[in-house]
């Protein structure tokens, strides 16, 4: 008699226990370093070596400096522009698009399909995207790098596929009771719909706010940069914030400003995550059509 529900032995329990433990510690403790780095005081940087896990006092000088100057509120509040308008044009584009291909009777559905289907197959170059954007005149503006990104193929078929699954019971029963088919995408699919689009719209929010190459191409005025532009000059090239660049002529340790940089560009994702991680797994179709 075979049992499916036996439980391991205590070796490889504690096995398991161990690999989880060493693969949390992994992502964790780099976290925490970050974090204590950027609240750390000067002599505790030095005497950690440049990375410090547990501080022993915390200060949030590195960070009252870093606002009170002009570089990164400027280049978080560009970041948040960029993101928010872009999310929204984003899902605004790919929802219509998606919503129009599951239709079968929609016009041009098959070319259309097939252009979408291409775009996942070949890309662009670097140059003849470069040159479209300064043809479309274009180049140092914060549109070069929302509209080269306000549709993704992939995000457009995954979208079709669970607008194809919605039942059409409901919709051809709200068609018999006088419903517009935007009254039906009104009212019908997108409440429907509120799950996927969370992710979709999650997975185009963390693109627009990690945007680099892209800005890093098209916007030559440093005032124009966002967040993670900020965070490759002053963290990944080493480039020393002086007295310009924060509020303060009293400057925290470059450690604990770099660190505090690198929290900043992560922190709002890890902030608006929790309340989309609930969509992952809802099942918005249960229920739906009964009988």
């Amino acid at each position: 008699m075979i049992t499916r529900n036996a439980t391991p032995p205590a070796p490889v329990r504690a096995l398991k226990g161990v690999l989880l433990t060493v693969c949390c510690a992994l992502i964790v403790v780099p976290f925490v370093g970050i974090v204590s780095t950027s609240l750390s005081t000067r002599e505790q940087i030095v005497r950690a070596g440049g990375f410090v896990v547990i501080p022993d006092e915390i200060t949030f000088a590195a960070y009252r400096a870093l606002f009170t100057g002009g570089v990164v509120p400027r280049a978080v509040a560009v970041s948040v522009f960029i993101t928010l308008v872009g999310t929204a044009l984003s899902l605004a584009s790919t929802t219509l698009l998606a919503y129009g291909l599951s239709r079968p009777t929609s016009v041009a559905h098959r070319p259309v399909l097939m252009i979408v289907v291409a775009a996942l197959l070949f890309t662009p170059g670097i140059i003849p995207a470069y040159l479209t954007i300064d043809m479309l005149g274009l180049l140092n503006s914060y549109w070069a790098v929302i509209l080269p990104a306000v549709v993704s193929a992939f995000n457009v078929v995954i979208l079709r596929a669970f607008f194809m699954e919605i039942p059409t019971e409901l919709v051809e029963s709200a068609r018999i009771d006088g419903a517009s088919d935007g009254q039906i995408f009104a009212r019908i699919v997108l409440p429907l719909s509120k799950a996927v689009l969370s992710v979709i719209g999650l997975f185009y929010a963390v693109g627009y706010w990690n945007a680099f190459f892209s800005a890093l191409l098209y916007l030559n005025d440093s005032a124009k940069w966002p967040i993670q532009l900020v965070l490759r000059t002053y963290v990944v090239n080493q480039q020393q914030l002086g007295v310009d660049q924060v509020g303060t002529a009293d400057l925290p340790p470059q450690e604990a400003l770099q660190m505090a940089i690198l929290v900043i560009s992560i922190v709002p994702i890890l902030l608006i995550y929790p309340f989309i991680q609930r969509h992952f797994t809802k099942g918005v179709l249960v229920g739906a059509v009964k009988g």
